[in-house]
């Protein structure tokens, strides 16, 4: 494994070495905890769908008026900016190795 890091990370000094490596550790950890994160998220919302209740109709229930009030929206807004987190975790990285193979 660190075969393969120090291919992706040109070495040019023993401290650039150590903060580039560093910081794409910390990077991968952070991703690592953003997807985890948004994956317990998607597992504890409630299904979207009705199922066999649908075919009945649709009944207004208190959490239907107060959605935006509710746990699920704030577990749905939370997984959207844990995902929001790990997209731009991802560009950096990736910037950060594209820069460091041109230098």
């Amino acid at each position: 494994m660190l075969n393969l890091v120090n291919l992706l990370i040109p070495v040019k000094g023993e401290a650039y070495y150590t903060l580039r490596m560093a910081l794409s550790v910390s990077m991968i950890v952070l991703m690592a905890i953003a997807a985890i994160a948004a994956v317990i998220l998607v597992l504890l919302q409630p299904s979207n769908s009705s199922g066999i209740d649908a075919l009945g109709g649709s009944s207004e229930t208190f959490f239907g008026k107060n959605k935006g009030k509710s746990i699920e929206a704030k577990m749905k807004k939370w997984t959207w900016i844990c995902l929001v987190i790990l997209v731009i975790l991802s560009i950096v990285f990736y910037v950060l190795q594209i820069e460091s193979l041109w230098t």
